[in-house]
């Protein structure tokens, strides 16, 4: 089996939202964590090649470079792969209610279809390809209902690839052994090979109902629930997969979101700013979630903001929630990196966990009070916990607010003061004074005090006059474009003369062909990275506050554009290689996709954002 390094927005995910699978364009799976989204993976070669782990499908022919055709069926995360004369369609299970038990077992089902033959070779590699394997193949048993497959060993937990009527060879090579078999569909029942990869079991007792029954099961809770979305106009087809994105970014049993499905995508190709992003930020799921509140879904942000609740209940104090947490609420291990691994393209390190999790990032706390605000708007009952998570999060802020931080963008260097987040301690006062008044009945006046103070100095020490915008920290004079925010959540009007300079200045620094940088200045780290979805969905936004429609509109096209193949977003763009860096699905891009659509509509509707 050969590397390969297909861009990285080309590639497709699969979702039963307690893990995810990653489905390369050639139709091979490179990449399954397991149990959990945030585990040890069985397949790796989307961090090195087929050697750390891959499960691939495709025509028995002597050409095998052409690509097949994907597309995701109707709004689900069934992804169907077709060449001429072979069809994949794959799916992780989620029917019967699993996506909300806890993670243990874990269905992935892979079905091959069509009048052509089709190579499958499977090569599975535990823990980030660190662990020993043996593969032993398992045929059926006479009098039980066992109906054969494979059995691998080496994990923790039980794992095999249940076949029917599938003969494999097994060879063992350098890295590990690899199955391989031959199949034609026209010569199995129903004309269908079903190969079904079960973590948790080992029985490979047939499921009791059909694989086109959970295919059927799997897309039906999809499609009815983005049916229910109230979606834009303008882009609708591209929001509609977002949020459909987002959601299966939703770890389906406590609520958490995700801020991505990999680790280790570099944001500079074969430099060192490789992250796991496969954990929870507070900051950007409260993110993600209010996007999915502006498409009229509550649910997903309600769940979230129990998860996040029980996450503070667990704190010293309010004030010491971390920046980062585990899907399951739990603090993050130390950050480590994966030696074994040459990374994609050769980006190295490769690293699990985060180290950020340790860092002080007071930007936390406004936009928790905002989802909140955003639900009550939406007509979501704001029940006594919510109103006690809001009050949690403005004590943080008064007791934190003076304080230096490492920021939104996560800088490894010494803490400022960052302008964004002393905006977002200011957002958790205002939306909390608002709140205070619907869900109190009566204003307080200590948090509207406040407000203003820290209003004033933003407005008096952020701005800089010489350079003509508000600037990343106190301290540091230099554009950056998280500062295009204060005219986003109200702390200056939009038409205020220095914020429109603002985002004139960052639009000439930072805007690189059609995507917006974070920032140009020294941080620490080599290499230069590329244009962050998230900035360039807040420069949209901006331009539409300002005025400058039609700008807007382009850029927003642009956005769009940037989707691969079956619509998924990377974190940041290339201008130059026109590719996306950085890990995917992200859940800032799409929930950035969303919240520009809405606002583009909104305004050239005349309605007040």
């Amino acid at each position: 089996m050969t590397s390969t390094s297909h861009p990285l927005q080309d590639h497709s995910v699969l979702t039963d939202q307690r893990t995810m699978a990653i489905v390369a364009p050639d139709a091979a799976i490179n990449w399954l964590p397991l149990p959990r989204i945030d585990g040890p993976s069985i397949f790796s070669a989307l961090l090195d090649d087929d050697r750390a782990g891959s499960w691939r499908i495709r025509p028995d022919t002597e050409s095998t470079s052409s690509l097949p055709r994907q597309r995701y069926l109707s709004n689900s995360f069934s992804l169907e792969s077709a060449w001429p004369d072979i069809t994949v369609t794959d799916l992780l299970d989620g029917s019967g209610g699993r996506s909300f038990q806890r993670a243990g077992r874990t269905d992935l089902l892979r079905v091959i279809e069509g009048t052509g033959r089709a190579l499958v070779e499977f090569a599975p590699r535990p823990d980030f390809g660190r662990s020993k394997t043996v593969i032993r193949a398992m045929q059926p048993v006479g009098g039980t209902e066992q109906v054969g497959g494979l059995v691998v060993e080496g994990t923790r937990d039980p794992l095999v690839l249940i076949s029917p009527g599938v003969r494999w060879s097994i060879e063992e090579a350098l890295a590990g052994p690899i199955a391989r078999t031959i199949v034609t569909p026209t010569a199995f029942p129903g004309g269908r090979v079903e190969l079904e990869l079960r973590f948790g079991t080992r029985s490979m007792v047939p499921s009791r109902l059909s694989t086109q029954a959970r295919q059927d099961l799997n897309a039906r809770s999809w499609q009815s629930w983005s049916a229910s979305l109230h979606l834009p106009t303008i882009a609708r087809s591209a929001c509609e997969r977002s949020a459909v994105v987002l959601r299966g970014l939703t770890h389906g049993p406590t609520g958490a979101i995700v801020a991505a499905a990999s680790s280790s995508l570099p944001e500079t190709i074969g430099g060192v700013r490789n992250w796991d992003y496969r954990y929870c930020w507070p900051r950007d799921a409260a993110f993600a979630a209010s996007a999915l509140v502006r498409l009229g879904n509550t649910g997903i942000a309600m769940k979230f903001l129990d998860w996040l609740l029980a996450v503070v209940d667990r704190c010293q104090g309010p004030e010491s929630l971390r920046p980062i947490y585990s899907v399951n609420g739990s603090e993050l291990g130390p950050e480590a990196e994966l030696s074994n691994l040459a990374g994609y393209r050769g980006s190295r390190p490769v690293r699990v966990s985060n180290a950020a999790s340790l860092q002080v990032q007071l930007d936390v706390f406004g936009p928790i009070v905002d989802l909140v605000y955003q639900l009550s708007l939406a007509g979501a009952a704001i029940s006594p916990d919510l109103w006690r998570l809001v009050e949690a999060m403005v004590l943080a802020v008064e007791r934190r607010w003076r304080e230096p931080d490492h920021g939104i963008w996560e800088l490894r260097s010494h803490r400022l003061h960052h302008t964004h987040s002393k905006a977002m301690g200011w957002l958790a006062l205002d939306r909390g004074a608002r709140l205070a008044q619907e869900f109190l009945g009566s204003r307080r006046d200590s948090w509207e005090s406040l407000r203003e103070v820290i209003r004033a100095e933003i407005l008096d020490r952020a701005y800089n006059p010489s350079l003509g915008c508000f600037t990343a920290a106190y301290d540091l004079a230099e554009p950056d474009a998280a500062t295009l925010t204060l005219g986003l959540i109200g702390l200056i009007e939009p038409q205020d003369d220095r914020f429109m300079r603002t985002v004139d200045v960052v639009r000439s620094k930072l805007l690189f062909g059609d995507t917006l940088k974070r920032y140009v200045y020294d941080d620490g780290l080599p290499g230069v990275e590329g244009g962050f979805h998230l900035c360039t969905g807040w420069l949209i936004e901006a331009l539409a506050h300002v005025g400058q429609i039609s700008e807007a509109e382009s850029l927003f096209e642009s956005l769009c554009r940037t989707a691969g193949r079956t619509g998924i977003m990377t974190e940041q763009w290339c201008p130059e290689e026109r590719t996306g860096l950085g890990n995917l699905a992200q859940a800032y891009s799409h929930g950035a996709v969303i919240h520009a659509a809405c606002t583009l509509e909104a305004i050239k509707r005349g309605r007040v954002v």
